[in-house]
């Protein structure tokens, strides 16, 4: 895994990110639970934004459509940040993410 100047939790999520597989991403979106802290879930947004592996990409593809909903807010915060619209909106009519989720940008 990459070096990165952060220690703890966040380094590791951040190392998990930059190498960016899909078994990294499997580990990275289950620290999103419905008793994960803000801290974790800022840990895990900021981690995610630096997943650029193809593979890891279309593990977060996975989980937009099919992880629980918190997991599919993230992934769609993901894919707007990437302008993956044309995927965001897919979603949406797939009913996987709500309105507010998939236009905000």
């Amino acid at each position: 895994m990459a070096k990165n100047k952060f220690s703890g939790k966040l380094g590791e999520l951040i190392a998990r990110a930059e190498n960016g597989n899909a078994e990294d991403v499997d580990y990275i979106i289950s620290h999103l639970t419905e008793e994960s802290s803000l801290a974790m879930t800022r840990y895990v947004d900021f981690a995610l934004s630096l997943v650029e592996n193809e593979m890891g990409v279309l593990r977060l593809e996975y989980y937009l459509f099919n992880g629980t909903l918190i997991q599919r807010n993230y992934c769609c915060l993901f894919f707007n940040r990437r302008l993956d619209y044309d995927l965001v909106d897919r979603a949406f009519n797939a009913g996987a993410i709500d309105e507010i989720q998939a236009f905000s940008r």
